[in-house]
């Protein structure tokens, strides 16, 4: 479990009120192909006056999150963390391209902006990372964190440098082990796995057997909502822009559980670049 450092509470309904300021149950085919574990790439420490976060240059994921107003239970002077990848838990935040060989969460990738902290006097600190050309697709995926905000914005720039004109589809997905939340009681537990939300599906549950069992059961082309990973107390969310048509999945591959949304960027001129933007939170719920 988790406590309020500095007097700070949990916001409560945060998920949906980010969303509101910003089919039936099957793994979607075209879902990216892997979520086994990413090989190493470099870590890169960002911090924030709310976030110690870490970044991969692995797919430019985020693989930690320490959350500063939050104390770990019974650990004096430690923070809470939330996402993270150790032999403890795995829990991490990836996205990429896919519909051909192109960039996705398994590519190296460049950190190209240089600030890794949001120093007095600044509300806003952008973390970019590019890709290699593959299959003449560059992707540039840039972070943009905001002084008091559990909200990061995320936008994703397909660059098209091949003679033709391409098809593209965009996945963001949230992926976890199955081990339980901290401060799980021993006589009673909280809902611990993968949610989505649409006006269509309302609030659904996915629970991690389910997924490994094959009798998951959610919507699966929604235009509106979001996906989250949720726990007691605290969430992380993937929430596009609305009116976004979107295809809904689960799947897991060695012992780790992904809930992902899929968007088709549509077809990318030769020379030419689109951009998708979207909120990732990651905090108290």
């Amino acid at each position: 479990a988790a406590t309020a450092a500095s007097g700070a509470t949990p916001a409560s309904g945060a998920v949906a009120a980010t969303q509101a300021a910003s089919g039936a149950a099957v793994v979607a085919a075209s879902a990216p192909a892997g979520i086994a574990a990413a090989p190493a790439g470099q870590n890169i420490a960002v911090k924030t006056d709310i976030y110690n976060l870490t970044f991969n240059t692995t797919g430019g994921s985020l693989v930690g999150a320490e959350l500063l107003q939050f104390k770990e239970q019974g650990k004096s002077g430690q923070y809470f963390k939330l996402l993270d990848d150790s032999e403890h838990l795995k829990y991490m935040v990836q996205s990429g391209l896919t519909g051909g060989d192109y960039p996705n969460h398994l590519t190296p990738m460049t950190l190209v902006s240089t600030e890794r902290a949001l120093t007095a006097g600044k509300d806003e600190l952008q973390v970019r990372f590019e890709s290699p050309v593959l299959g003449g697709i560059k992707l540039v995926k840039t972070y943009t964190l905001k002084r008091g905000s559990y909200a990061i914005g995320v936008s994703h720039e397909v660059i098209n440098t091949n003679a033709a004109a391409v098809n593209v589809q965009l996945y963001e997905q949230l992926v976890r082990d199955d081990s339980k939340s901290p401060g799980t009681h021993q006589f009673y537990s909280s809902y611990t796995g993968p949610a989505f939300y649409s006006s269509e599906g309302k609030y659904q549950k996915v629970k991690f057997t389910d997924i490994a069992n094959g009798k998951a059961s959610f919507q699966q082309e929604a235009k509106d909502g979001y996906v989250a990973m949720v726990q007691r107390y605290f969430a992380t969310a993937w929430l596009p822009q609305a009116g976004t048509p979107r295809e809904n999945y689960v799947r897991v591959q060695d012992g780790l559980y992904a809930a992902g949304e899929l968007f088709n960027l549509g077809q990318v001129a030769p020379g030419a670049s689109t951009s998708n933007a979207s909120t990732l939170f990651v905090g108290p719920q």
